[in-house]
């Protein structure tokens, strides 16, 4: 390869890893948080575990409608924070589901 071949894939690779902090990560850790209530809804949740799913629920639904309505970075940013509570409340439920 030639020195200007590997300084130009060096490039593409480098855009390539920077290009996601560049972009709102909503729709990631949104879809992140909705595959893990997901897995606690299927594990079938004892009493214990429901009340953190059904917050887990309505902190994923507010972060869609954080995202959705997002005129901000910083609108991003509380849809973000939302579905990492969101998913934090998912994983509880799931382990409390597994004795």
């Amino acid at each position: 390869m030639s020195a200007t071949a590997v300084v130009m894939a060096s490039f593409a690779v480098a855009v390539a890893a920077a290009a996601p902090s560049w972009a709102f990560t909503c729709p990631v850790v949104i879809k992140q948080a909705e595959e893990l209530v997901k897995r606690a809804e299927a594990a079938k949740p004892g009493p214990e575990a429901r009340p953190l799913l059904d917050e887990a629920r309505k902190q994923l639904a507010e972060a869609k409608a954080h995202h959705e309505k997002a005129t901000t970075k910083r609108d991003h940013a509380d849809a973000v924070r939302k579905a990492k509570v969101a998913a934090a409340f998912a994983e509880e439920a799931i382990l409390l589901q597994n004795p």
